[in-house]
């Protein structure tokens, strides 16, 4: 077959359509898209070599996707790599237009979409100017001047404005960014070898952990780093950087933003070489961050670090990394993953619920479909060019059933879960495909019991989707599971019942079990091969004897049906309303019905459906329905027997119906009255539906037919003429198109006799797909004349009346004229136009004309939106059958047939091409006309047939754009409001189409928008009138969030050229069309530089327009508003402002309006970047590149601040090579490093007047002029909003804009006002001046040393009065504006604003909460320096030290801050230098000596409250309380900053903050205790390195032998919530397992009965999550202590002293009945087979002395509160004796007491 196809062909196809070949015209196929791909070739070709990017390369590439969506890839090898190389040049342009961009790159996404049909020899990308394109527009140095607009939400493309879109619609809602994203995704496994270590020089210099650059150097390594080279590659690829990478993560210790990336990049790493990378040394700690990541809820009191909800690891990476781990010699994964399932199992539990349920879930449910994905990789998959998984690390059965086994019980939990059953029916679908055995008799267990209970109904639509998940693997049986199939009819049967008229979703799961379970399975009975054949099995012969049940069932299920209509009709449910529709849910239960009981017919065989037949018919004939609801089921079943078996079904129904119609319309009343006898309707319905079977089936009908038609299509009654049209439609439609007559699972059906076939052998048998065998209607002549020949008798006439009637010759009642459209309408070949001017207001029949019109656009045989649902439902479907593990199309008949139907709608929607013809102008006139009439009703109806429209055909905006603004045209003096309201709608198109307003094209927005401005002078406008309000708003709105910058160069390079002539001349199909000469390429040269002219004039065309409008004195403000919104969005960066632009913005700054103001201050800012010179930038070469050592060495130490040698002087200040950005030199250096040039070589500076541009002068004029300043500094210093008003970043960009490119010039007149404002307290006022001075610091960049230091003498003073009269409205602002004015500075060249904050922060003058903001302010600035101002640190820290212990909260909060950033340099990364920044180490060392007092003392520690008239020195120990509350503070604020925290100092704190943290939690104690408590919830979940377990571990047994039990108590709490944060660091450490274990132990039978409780609860904790285990020494030592015998009860003497200290023999028996009691509570949802004995062994207890029987008490009842729910299973675990005892114990009378 493939032979003769290459042959017919020329070339052997990469990979088409196999359901191309099933289609019935299938031959013709080959010789169509060879003739639509040679034009592609040659058109594509020649278009891009007569450089014409749009239309031609636009709509040639549109032709290429759309030729791939109908026939796949079907073109020769080489094609397809030049496609993808042509493609590859076009996106990678520099200048295209980013929605050109968007679109190309979708088809090229598409074209590298299979990756296993290319190998690397084949292809290879470049992955340079993916990084530039990628660079270019995520991190646009532009786009936030407004200089450049990317598209934020998805619009629709241009040039994607066609009907056929399916494979669009999947990606419209992505922005630009993830097209991106994806692009570089599928260019991956094309970069080159070299690829890797090119990267990795390019960005290793951005890796500075403490700058953004972190971020986005990571998240490049993740999406460029290829990692699917072949092995012998492998040291050119991922072991040049694994090794850093992975250390790195490992060192990370609070989740920073960056870690996601790496995480998703080991992922992909991990399955891209599976077996080449041993991470059997990380996988524990690789465990324990997946579990820390969960975020799940841990001890009593947890506080969660904010910062860990957000970075949280995204779930489908997760899965991929530890479905890729698995297997392999040493099974380690494994061992954790059930490790990770125990411990968290009881999440799992429906009782729980949290935020943190979704994210389990998802990895329960992806879980087992990645293990799956990866199985059918090994096994099944044809092998490919990718590297393939060596023997030793695929998995064996072992593994399969080991992992099936880790997973069950978690599953089985969550079906029941709060959130639905589908994540858990999808991931039983997964694991029963790998281990039915295993996973199907559970389900099976909880699905008998849920059918049998009729109390619980969430039980069973839970069980019953679970089970429609395991379906096929229940059916198919197998070796695996052969006794599967037995269970189905019992499970058919005991579904009926759900068939409930009264529990609506009940009823739809029953009915998707059933149509699921038959599909699979052929309804035949075979119980006669019990005697005809000797051959079958045990499990054959039951299944045959079960077979014989099959009729049973069928007339069961028809009965429920029956019985489900009865209670449905319409006089039960509503007979007074008129509706004409049923409700959602009728009709949800009707679509339920028909689809359940066709399936049922078609898998029947014909004994049973000759039964079913005589039924139906019976039920159909003896009752009279109502044509609503009820009728129109029955009429859906009649349809389902007629579609199975058109012959049998049509003898009986057809003469019956035309007999009873007949026979009612003997007598001519009838057929004018308005309410026809509901017997005539009811067997009109019934016909109607009847005959929906094949045109060859119909025909011995034809004349009773149309007799009927001709009899019934003139009736008075609506009901009755609609019920008339349908008959008429479902005839003509049933005899004219083409599509498939069966859906049986077998082909060929199931009437051969039993001897010969066996039905059973076929239950869940997949179709085969290349013997579907698929039965075609294709219409025969006969058909086509009978179709033709009812068109003659019944359109004619209809189209003679209307036409006269639009003629006004004839009257028509308004009835009539909507009968007669309707009745065309059903032909569905209306023609003809009828403008209604004699009755614009008969609504019905205008909406029925506008059917019309839009079924003469768009219908071909079926609807889009119809097609696009069929489409999700098929795939849907697919979903909840498909079989993952072994792939290659192995659905389900009925399904692959479906497909192949799908397929040829796909064809008729896509082929029959959208050319734009004259007919379809005046039709989209007379839409335009209706979407612009007086009612609103009709003109939104109009209005959207007219969008689908615009959609569809391409170019026909243009046509229309100047007939809707005709209607918004102030000279037009006749529009109404109604005409002028609907043409804003059609400007405005709909939610999803194109906007008429917003073309991305320079010939359109040049008309309309200036067209909406003028239209405020028309008479139609008026603003009273809400609604027109709205409409402007929302079309200004929609043009600013759509709009993305039209280009403006539309030139295409010549190494495109050079691919296209490639293209034009290689492989077949050859293009018809010759290469382009050189004359016709010169000329398309030509072409386009007048096409780039054109758009450079029509942009200054538009902006004159729109300023010429806004000149107009009578211009509503609204308009104004909307027209200066329209300029903002004109700024580029490739093309200036005109001047009289730049002056009226400029003149703008001081309009009356806020938003103008806002605005111009925006543009102005973007106009300086468009008029800023260029300045001249030398590479430098820093010490020669030295190896990889990050942090502070000697080559970079000339970076860093140093006061001995700050450049003070002119010449020192010229010698001084300044590098601004701050990650430079820290990791390791840029291949070159480039700096600016000396200032001789940059451009001039301070220009006289005559030497600047006109834009220049404009600016400067303005600026130079007092009373324009005075005005702009007065409005910028009012407030907008009071209290809401923060520091503008566009202001700032405007003043630094004006600095930069003006240097001083302004500073003489800005001065005064500076100096006025800072003196003022208010907020604006300094707010206003925060603005200006950041501005000026970040502006003077490029200024001579003598005017920086003139600036700085300005400067200084101005601060300090800030500094000083700063307030609590205002520290924010002023801290932002010193952060922005160091951000990227060098911080020499600041030196002189770095000593004035360093002069003395905090020294008590003007108060506290003074010092406190300038500390605030400080910390602002070097934050932004990071690690390059060590020596200031170094100052700071000895300037504050001494000031730790402040009195006021607010400065020690400020100082907790500032410290944890004077710290943050100081990190153990990985091959980092250490830090010539302070160290946590020296600090702790020198706090530990000042805190003795308080750690050597026993007595409580209590806060210290400061007394008013306290004088002189304070006792040490209060200093150190003092102290003791700001190091708290600092421990607080580093825990979610800082990225590795000191583990070893923080212990050495640990003993005295257990001492202080309280135990009940109250919030009415002071600070000191409260910080203590929440350091320490913090401290635990710190992540552990293995090698600092130990070192805890021993600190908590110190202080667990501490005098004061509330510390003893802490530590068990830290305990819990730190084992549980590292479980799986624990556990590959049995010593630290033992020693915590011993810990909990000692701590059980400890003095202090609080202690005693906590350690019981903390020992259950740990059971419960596998961390411990319940083995038998444990119990023994429990069981032990029990026995210990207690002292007799002395009778005392009244009176005397009551002994209250506890005999240690009570104790220690107590702690024996808290382990006992710890165990029991530690499996809450089963009874393992320990668990009665226990129970047993502490009822012993029950009357011992308090506390012992309280807690014997609490056990027992919790037990029974946990056990409650499913004690029916749990009760089989114990002997009957323990339950008489159990029984005795939950009920007695003491339970009461």
């Amino acid at each position: 077959m493939k032979k003769t196809q290459s042959e017919t062909l020329g070339f052997v196809p990469q990979k088409d359509i196999v359901y191309n070949k099933l289609l019935p015209y299938a031959d013709r196929l080959d010789d169509e898209s060879n003739d639509i791909l040679s034009k592609i070739k040659g058109n594509l070709g020649r278009a891009v070599q007569l450089r014409e990017l749009w239309p031609g390369v636009l709509f040639w590439t549109r032709k290429l996707s759309t030729y791939m969506r109908l026939y796949g890839r079907k073109f020769s090898k080489e094609d397809h790599v030049l496609f993808i190389k042509l493609l590859y040049e076009l996106v990678t342009i520099p200048k295209l237009e980013i929605s050109m961009m968007q679109g190309l790159a979708r088809l090229l996404i598409n074209l590298l979409k299979k990756r296993e049909l290319l190998s690397r020899e084949d292809l290879e990308l470049p992955w340079r100017p993916l990084y530039e394109l990628h660079d270019r527009i995520l991190f646009s140095k532009t786009e936030h001047l407004g200089l450049n607009w990317f598209p934020k939400y998805a619009s629709v493309p241009y040039f994607f404005k066609h009907a056929c879109n399916l494979f669009c619609c999947l990606f419209y809602y992505s922005s630009v960014e993830s097209v991106l994203k994806t692009l570089v995704k599928s260019c991956r496994p094309y970069f080159p070898e070299s690829a890797t270590q090119e990267m990795l020089d390019e960005w290793r210099p951005l890796l500075c952990p403490f700058d953004v650059t972190m971020q986005r150097a990571i998240s490049y390594f993740e999406l460029f780093l290829p990692t699917t080279l072949p092995p012998e590659l492998h040291h050119n690829g991922f072991k040049l950087w694994f090794d850093e990478l992975i250390n790195l993560w490992m060192s990370v210790q609070n989740l920073p933003s960056w870690e996601v990336h790496l995480v998703n990049l080991f992922a992909r790493l991990a399955n891209d070489n599976i077996g080449y990378i041993d991470w059997d040394p990380y996988i524990p700690k690789i465990f324990t961050r997946i579990l820390r990541s969960l975020n799940l809820p841990v001890g009593t009191s947890q506080m969660i670090v904010p910062r860990y909800l957000t970075n949280a690891y995204d779930i489908s990476h997760v899965v991929l990394w530890v479905s890729s781990l698995l297997g392999g010699p040493s099974k380690q994964t494994q061992a954790q993953l059930s490790g990770l399932f125990n411990s968290i199992t009881s999440f799992f539990h429906p009782s729980n619920h949290g935020r943190w349920l979704m994210k389990l879930m998802k990895l329960l449910q992806r879980l087992p479909a990645s293990v799956v994905r990866r199985l059918h990789r090994e096994r099944y998959r044809k092998p490919t060019w990718l590297t393939p998984i060596p023997d030793s690390h695929k998995l064996t059965e072992e593994d399969i059933t080991d992992f099936v086994e880790s997973m069950m019980q978690p599953v089985l939990l969550a079906m029941f879960s709060k959130t639905g059953s589908l994540d858990a029916a999808q991931a039983l679908q997964n694991l029963a495909l790998m281990r039915p055995e295993l996973v199907i008799p559970p389900v099976l267990e909880k699905t008998y019991p849920a059918l049998e209970t009729l109390t619980e109904p969430h039980q069973l639509t839970a069980t019953l989707s679970c089970m429609i998940g395991v379906a096929r693997s229940l059916v198919s049986g197998g070796q695996r599971f052969p006794e599967g199939p037995t269970h189905m009819l019992p499970l058919l049967m005991r579904a009926l019942p759900g068939v409930d008229p009264n529990d609506f979703s009940k009823c739809m799961i029953t009915f998707q079990f059933i149509a699921t379970f038959v599909t699979l399975v052929p309804l035949v009975d075979c119980s006669s091969a019990l005697h005809e054949r000797t051959d079958l099995t045990e499990v054959e012969r039951e299944m045959c004897s079960a077979s014989a049940e099959f009729e049973d069932f069928v007339l069961q299920f028809m009965d429920r049906c029956f019985a489900l209509i009865d209670s449905s009709t319409l006089e039960q449910t509503r007979e007074e309303t008129e509706t004409e529709k049923m409700t959602h849910l009728e009709s949800l239960v009707e679509l339920g019905l028909s689809s359940t009981f066709s399936t049922i017919l078609t898998q029947c065989s014909l004994d049973i459906f000759k039964v079913a037949l005589e039924k139906v018919f019976n039920f159909a004939t003896t009752n009279i329905f109502e044509t609503r609801v009820a009728g129109r089921m029955v009429a859906d079943m009649c349809r389902a027997t007629s579609k199975c078996h058109p012959a049998e079904s049509l003898k009986m129904f057809v003469p019956h119906c035309c007999n009873a119609i007949n026979q009612i319309a003997v007598n001519e009343e009838v057929l004018n009255e308005e309410e026809l006898d509901k017997e005539l309707l009811w067997n009109l319905q019934l016909l109607s539906e009847v005959t929906r079977v094949d045109g060859d089936k119909v025909l011995p009908y034809r004349s009773q037919l149309v007799q009927i038609l001709q009899l019934t299509l003139h009736l008075k009654c609506k009901q009755g003429y609609t019920l008339a049209c349908n008959l008429l439609h479902h005839i003509l439609r049933s005899s004219a198109l083409i599509y498939p007559t069966e859906y049986c699972s077998v082909p060929g059906g199931f009437h051969q006799p039993v001897s010969d076939y066996l039905p059973i052998k076929d239950w869940g048998r997949p179709g085969d797909l290349w013997n579907l065998d698929i039965r075609w209607h294709v219409p025969s002549v006969e058909e086509t004349s009978f179709a033709f020949y009812l068109l003659d008798v019944i359109l004619q006439p209809e189209l003679q009346r209307l036409q006269r009637f639009a003629q006004g010759e004839q009257d028509m009642s308004r009835d009539d004229v909507l009968q007669s459209l309707t009745i065309v309408q059903h032909c569905l070949l209306g023609a003809g136009y009828f403008i209604l001017e004699h009755s614009e207001d008969d609504t019905k029949s205008l909406f029925s004309i506008i059917k019309i019109i839009s079924d003469l656009l768009h219908f071909k045989g079926s609807h889009k939106h119809e097609f696009d649902s069929r489409w999700k439902s098929f795939n849907l479907v697919k979903k909840s059958m498909e079989n993952r593990l072994h792939g290659r199309k192995q659905h389900i008949r009925a399904l692959l047939i479906d497909r192949v139907m799908l397929q040829h709608e796909l064809r008729k929607l896509t082929v029959e091409g959208c050319q734009y013809r004259s007919i379809h102008q005046e039709l989209m006139r007379d839409l335009l006309r209706v979407s612009t009439s007086t009612y609103s009703q009709v003109r939104s109806r109009a209005q959207n047939v007219l969008f689908t429209a615009l959609g569809t055909y391409n170019f026909c905006c243009r046509d229309l754009i100047p007939h809707v603004l005709e209607f918004l045209n102030p000279d037009n003096s006749s529009v109404t409001q109604q005409q002028f309201k609907g043409a804003l709608y059609c400007l405005l198109g709909n939610h999803s189409g194109v906007c008429l307003a917003n073309l991305h094209d320079w010939e359109c927005i040049t008309l309309t928008w200036p067209g909406i401005v003028r239209s405020g002078l028309s008479s139609a406008m008026s603003l009273e009138k809400p609604s027109i309000v709205r409409l402007f708003d929302d079309l200004a709105d929609k043009i600013h969030r759509q709009y993305e910058t039209i280009g403006i160069d539309f030139s295409i390079p010549d190494g495109c050229c050079a691919v296209a002539k490639q293209l034009m001349i290689t492989g077949n199909p050859f293009p018809e069309h010759p290469v382009p000469s050189e004359e016709e390429t010169a000329e398309g040269v030509k072409r386009q530089e007048l096409k780039n002219a054109e758009s450079v004039e029509k942009y200054n065309q538009l902006i004159g327009d729109l300023l010429d409008s806004l000149s107009n004195r009578n211009l509503p403000w609204k308009f104004e508003h909307i027209a200066i919104g329209f300029l903002s969005l004109l700024l580029r960066d490739d093309q200036q402002l005109p001047p009289a632009a730049v002056m009226f913005f400029v003149k703008s700054l001081n309009h009356d309006s806020l938003y103008v103001r806002k605005v111009a201050i925006s543009a102005v800012a973007g106009v300086m970047k468009q008029i800023k010179r260029p300045h001249k930038k030398i590479p430098i070469s820093p010490s020669e590149l030295c190896n990889v050592v990050a942090g502070d060495r000697p080559d970079n130490q000339w970076l860093q601040y140093d006061s001995s040698c700050l450049p003070r002087t002119q010449q020192d200040w010229n010698r001084c090579v300044f590098v601004e950005k701050t990650h430079w030199g820290y990791y390791c250096w840029p291949r070159k490093v480039i700096v600016y040039a000396p200032l001789e070589e940059q451009p001039k500076q301070n220009l006289t007047r005559e030497e600047m541009t006109e834009r220049e002068q404009i600016i400067f004029d303005h600026f130079s002029d007092p009373v324009f300043i005075n005005q702009f500094i007065e409005f910028l210093s009012l407030e907008d909003r009071k209290g809401k008003d923060k520091f503008s970043p566009r202001r700032f960009c405007l003043f630094k804009g004006l600095f930069r490119n003006f240097n001083d010039a302004f500073l003489p007149i800005l001065r005064p006002h500076m100096e006025r404002l800072v003196a003022d307290s208010h907020e604006s006022k300094q707010r206003c001046v925060a603005e200006i001075i950041s501005g000026l610091i970040r502006g003077c960049k490029h200024w001579s040393f003598s005017k920086v230091e003139r600036l700085w003498e300005l400067l200084c003073p101005l601060l300090r009065i800030a500094l000083s009269n700063i307030t609590i409205e205002t520290y924010a602002d002023w801290g932002t504006c010193i952060a922005t004015a160091c951000e990227s500075r060098d911080p020499r060249k600041l030196h002189w604003l770095f000593e004035m904050l360093m002069e003395s922060p905090v020294n008590g003058e003007g108060g506290s909460f003074v010092d406190a903001c300038r500390l605030y302010v400080l910390q602002g600035g070097l934050a932004q320096q990071e690690w390059r101002v060590s020596e200031l640190l170094h100052r700071l820290l000895k300037y504050l030290e001494p000031k730790l212990t402040q009195v006021y909260k607010n400065v020690r909060e400020r100082i907790g801050s500032v410290l944890t950033y004077i710290f943050m340099i100081d990190v153990n990364l990985p091959c980092t230098l250490p830090t010539t920044s302070p160290h946590i180490s020296d600090f702790t060392e020198r706090i530990l000596e000042q805190l003795k007092p308080l750690t050597e003392g026993d007595e409580e520690i209590q806060n210290h409250v400061v007394e008013e008239n306290e004088v002189g020195e304070q006792d040490e120990r209060t200093q150190a309380i003092k102290l003791l509350k700001t190091v708290l503070k600092w421990l607080i604020a580093s825990a979610g900053r800082s990225f590795s925290t000191a583990v070893s100092e923080q212990l050495q704190l640990l003993p005295l903050l257990f001492k202080i943290a309280p135990v009940e939690n109250d919030d009415s104690y002071d600070e000191l205790k409260r910080d203590a408590k929440t350091c320490l919830s913090l401290m635990s979940q710190g992540l552990l390195y293995t090698e600092q377990i130990p070192m805890v571990l021993i600190t908590l047994q110190e202080i667990a032998g501490s005098s004061s039990w509330h510390a003893r108590y802490t530590v068990l709490t830290y305990l819990q919530i730190m084992v549980f944060y590292n479980l799986f660091t624990f556990m590959s450490d049995k010593k630290a397992v033992n020693d915590v274990r011993a810990l909990v132990i000692r701590l059980l039978e400890d003095e202090q009965l609080e202690v005693r409780e906590m350690a019981a609860t903390t020992l259950s904790g740990f059971l419960q999550c596998n961390f411990l285990s319940m083995d038998p020494p444990m119990q023994a030592h429990f069981e032990a202590l029990c026995k210990t015998r207690l002292p007799k009860k002395r009778k005392r003497e009244l009176g005397s002293v009551v002994d209250t200290i506890p005999s240690a023999d009570l104790v220690r028996r107590h702690a024996g009945v808290l382990g006992l009691s710890a165990c029991i509570l530690s499996s809450p949802y089963d009874v393992p087979t320990w668990m009665p004995q226990l129970l047993m062994d502490l009822s012993a207890h029950l009357n011992d002395t308090q506390p012992i029987e309280m807690t014997v008490k609490k056990t027992l009842s919790n037990f029974r509160r946990t056990h409650h729910d499913n004690w029916q299973q749990h009760k089989q675990q114990f002997t009957d004796d323990q339950l008489l005892v159990l029984t005795d114990l939950l009920v007695s009378p003491c339970y009461y007491a």
